[in-house]
């Protein structure tokens, strides 16, 4: 039991020290590259914080547990609503882009009853993969088309070169990768000691392990002023998750998926999506204050009890 709990210490720490960079890294090359933050926030900073969920993807699809990916993709998604928008908005309020509510969450509505979609007949297959890739490249397309860069980003910016920025970008995008990878490690070598099934270990263990990059980064976003970084990390990881993360099981393990993923889980987590898509609407001008992220919060730590209750017999 020591190693793996030298395991998840070292990844812990691993994470919050290169999430801290990779926001500052992030935002300079929005400064050098001439795009937006929130456009930043939505790829650059997104995909680099959804790295640890494709990694750890791969490596379940491969070695034969999908159940593990299919939990992490929409656990994590379920973390990011209610665990870090929750916390973050608990620390700072954060400010609502109102072009965010008008281009990219309709994307992420649309990929939410996609994926439902796909997992409706309790079967991932390589169709499922195809399509939810497809609507990826279409999303990228998009996000970059209607893209309107700044004038300047809002907040502290490192005074890094571009070339220097994404030199830390790759760098910090790597250590992400290792530390969330030994901290899944140590935490899934903690829970399968303990006889959790493999669906509830990707739900809340290794969700909230690969959710720690997109806690990690906005929290830093939020305090270092780059807002749009923080809210578009959560709608932009959340996208990956659906459109980049959960095609992986289907392209490399296709087959049935554990039922519980589709009647108990995929539910909360649309419910979850909702729930911020309305908060987002009706503070669209405003700031997600903290009495609402305090909600969300409190929603997720009640899914973490249900899990708790009855997450591994309903498995």
């Amino acid at each position: 039991m020591l190693i793996p709990l030298l395991m998840v210490t070292a990844g812990l720490i691993g994470l919050v020290w290169s999430a801290d960079r990779f926001v500052g890294a992030a935002a300079a090359t929005a400064r050098g590259t001439g795009l937006s933050p929130l456009l930043i926030g939505m790829t650059i900073v997104a995909l680099g914080t959804s790295a640890p969920e494709m990694v750890v993807a791969i490596f379940a699809a491969l070695d034969g547990i999908p159940d593990l990916a299919t939990g992490n993709a929409l656990g994590s998604n379920i973390a990011n609503i209610g665990l870090v928008l929750g916390v973050t908005a608990l620390v700072r309020p954060v400010p609502v882009p109102f072009s965010l509510v008008r281009r990219e969450l309709p994307l992420l509505l649309g990929a939410t009853g996609l994926a439902g979609y796909a997992l409706a007949n309790g079967i991932l297959g390589r169709f499922d993969a195809l399509f939810l890739s497809l609507l990826l490249v279409f999303s990228l397309w998009w996000l970059v088309r209607a893209d309107t860069p700044d004038a300047a980003p809002a907040g502290e910016i490192p005074d890094l070169a571009l070339p220097r920025a994404l030199y830390w970008l790759a760098g910090t995008l790597l250590l992400l990768t290792l530390s969330s990878r030994a901290l899944v490690w140590g935490a899934s070598a903690l829970a399968q000691g303990m006889g959790v099934s493999e669906l509830v270990i990707g739900l809340t263990i290794v969700a909230i392990g690969t959710s720690l990059p997109e806690l990690a980064a906005c929290v830093a976003s939020a305090l270092k002023g780059h807002h749009e970084l923080a809210i578009g990390n959560v709608i932009g990881s959340n996208l990956f998750n659906l459109l980049a993360v959960l095609p992986i099981p289907a392209l490399l393990a296709p087959g049935p998926i554990d039922a519980a993923a589709a009647s108990r889980d995929y539910p909360i987590m649309l419910l979850l999506t909702l729930a911020m898509a309305m908060l987002l609407l009706w503070q669209r001008h405003g700031h997600i204050k903290r009495l609402p992220a305090g909600l969300l919060l409190a929603c997720y730590l009640a899914y973490l009890g249900w899990l708790a209750l009855v997450g591994n017999g309903a498995s």
